[in-house]
């Protein structure tokens, strides 16, 4: 792609969001949406295949329908409040703009589109859809949280948490297993949404850090399948080995950062006497953490020690990434700082 072409459409995507964040008026909101689903779209079918263009395809059908219900969601309650600031919303708007920005972000029963566009994109656009084009939809959730219809946002949360762990037992694919990963994690964010906002912010931005982590050693690799990634080890022990580990964050085993945000929303919910919601959202975080530890397996102990009858890329084909290493370090060691993190959400 031109380098200038690539450099405004970049621009667009971070003026989207940053519109989205800074505004107090639902019209504003929405252009910021549209702008940031419009700069994407290009991004996705620069790779000239029949499965990119399918993808955005499917991108654009999905994020016009949820664009549509926010306009359509913000007018009704413009028609019965008089006013479009996003501080107020009546009962039937909230629960509309629930269901539209839930079809954005990918949240169960509105995620079947998420693992198919995923895996028709290259893996740099992949790192975008997964981390960058969730701020702006999640910072509206956030700031209309205390009119949110809680027992909607529980629902959602079982769904996701429970499909995003379920969905990627069976999958081959690294970006399939990325996204229902990110159903997964969205699925804890809308659970504590309505009851501590502040640990719905620690757990977007742990998830952006793990999950910008993962893509990034997925390209430095290029491993797009578990059978390259089994290869993995050939061309960087040590980044495979670092993977393994980050694969155990994604899961939420201590102690590891990805332990943080699941001991806080489980500690919350228990505050909030739902014992049994917190017990079916934990029993569904082995289900996702079955398919990190296979994934981890597949680098480290299942493999042989045999070389592969396919072309291999050497280590001197490798492309450094100088954000890496700072990323996977606070991948992994950030509980002892928790008390800071949380001062800092808050």
């Amino acid at each position: 792609m031109n380098p200038y072409a690539l450099s405004v459409l970049m621009s667009s995507l971070a003026v989207g969001t940053i519109i989205t964040l800074s505004s107090t008026h639902w019209f504003l909101a929405w252009m910021g949406l549209e702008v940031n689903t419009l700069a994407i779209i290009p991004l996705m079918t620069k790779m000239h295949h029949p499965r990119a263009t399918e993808s955005a395809t499917k991108y654009f059908l999905t994020q016009a329908t949820a664009s549509a219900l926010v306009l359509f969601s913000t007018a009704i309650n413009a028609w019965v409040l008089g006013e479009w600031t996003i501080s107020n919303l009546n009962p039937m708007s909230s629960t509309i703009l629930t269901i539209a920005l839930a079809m954005k972000l990918g949240i169960a029963p509105f995620h079947l589109w998420l693992p198919d566009v995923l895996q028709g994109l290259n893996l740099m656009t992949g790192l975008i859809l997964s981390t960058w084009q969730k701020l702006a939809p999640m910072a509206l959730l956030i700031m209309i949280n205390h009119q949110l219809n809680s027992n909607l946002l529980v629902m959602m949360a079982i769904l996701s948490a429970v499909i995003g762990g379920w969905g990627g037992l069976n999958q081959i694919q690294m970006r399939k297993i990325m996204a229902y990963s990110s159903i997964a994690h969205l699925g804890w964010m809308i659970l504590i949404l309505t009851f501590s906002p502040a640990l719905t912010i620690l757990n977007l931005m742990i998830y952006i850090l793990l999950t910008s982590s993962m893509f990034m050693m997925m390209i430095n690799l290029y491993s797009t399948n578990i059978n390259k990634l089994a290869t993995s080890w050939l061309k960087t022990p040590t980044l495979s080995a670092s993977m393994m580990i980050t694969l155990m964050a994604l899961g939420g085993l201590p102690p590891t950062t990805g332990f943080l945000p699941k001991w806080l929303i489980l500690q919350e919910m228990t505050k909030q006497h739902m014992g049994l919601i917190s017990t079916i959202m934990a029993m569904s975080a082995l289900l996702s953490l079955f398919f990190y530890l296979r994934l981890s397996y597949t680098i480290s102990l299942t493999t042989p020690p045999n070389t592969s009858n396919s072309n291999l890329m050497w280590r001197t084909q490798l492309k450094p990434m100088m954000t890496l290493p700072p990323i996977i370090i606070l991948s992994l060691l950030l509980m002892p700082i928790t008390p800071l993190l949380l001062t800092m959400v808050t």
